[in-house]
């Protein structure tokens, strides 16, 4: 049973935004910031800790940490810098990847500017994982989405990405491997790349 795993949460939130223009992890969403909606996921995904990987802007990991202390629960959040963040997503999701816990069975993988993925969807993903699955993702209307569940066995392959892409090409390469989850609703696809998708 999924109980039983011992999984991590990495969120994304290295990136520049650059076709925000700038500070998006930072805007202004729902009462608070952008981050907030993805660092609520991830605390309330079964998980031992939370961990924020964070670029450029060290603004960002405070906003992480505030959040924590807000929700009572700064124990579980870890800041992890990504020296390389500039090389793109998958620098910031092997900088994430290699400070797990070593005996750890799967990590979650959730990105800073998806701020309304469903709360309910992380159990099902490691009921997945607990299954057989070597991953587990999300799918809203035939589309996937995030967070996706990595388990153990694919951490060596997180680390060799390249480029400013996630894990995508992995993801096609696993076949039956990937467990996909109906989301219920499309939370699982929405994020924010321009001003204009604050609205």
């Amino acid at each position: 049973m999924w109980v039983s795993l011992r999984l991590e949460a990495l969120v994304l939130a290295a990136g520049s935004g650059v076709r925000f223009g700038g500070g998006k992890l930072l805007a202004p969403w729902d009462g608070g910031v952008l981050l907030d909606g993805a660092l609520a996921a991830a605390f309330a995904s079964p998980v031992r800790q939370v961990h924020l990987v964070w670029g450029a802007d060290p603004a960002v990991a405070d906003a992480a940490f505030e959040f924590a202390k807000r929700a009572d629960d700064s124990q579980r959040l870890r800041l992890i810098h990504a020296e390389r963040h500039a090389e793109g997503l998958s620098a910031s999701l092997a900088a994430g990847v290699a400070a797990l816990p070593e005996d750890g069975d799967g990590v979650f993988v959730f990105l800073g500017d998806m701020p309304r993925v469903p709360g309910e969807i992380a159990a099902a993903l490691a009921e997945a994982l607990a299954s057989g699955a070597s991953a587990a993702a999300p799918t809203f209307n035939g589309h996937r989405g995030h967070p996706v569940l990595f388990g153990r066995n694919l951490w060596p392959d997180l680390l060799t990405l390249t480029g400013d892409k996630g894990a995508g090409d992995l993801l096609r390469t696993l076949g039956d491997r990937l467990a996909l989850v109906e989301a219920p609703h499309d939370g699982v696809l929405f994020d924010i790349d321009r001003r204009e998708d604050l609205v």
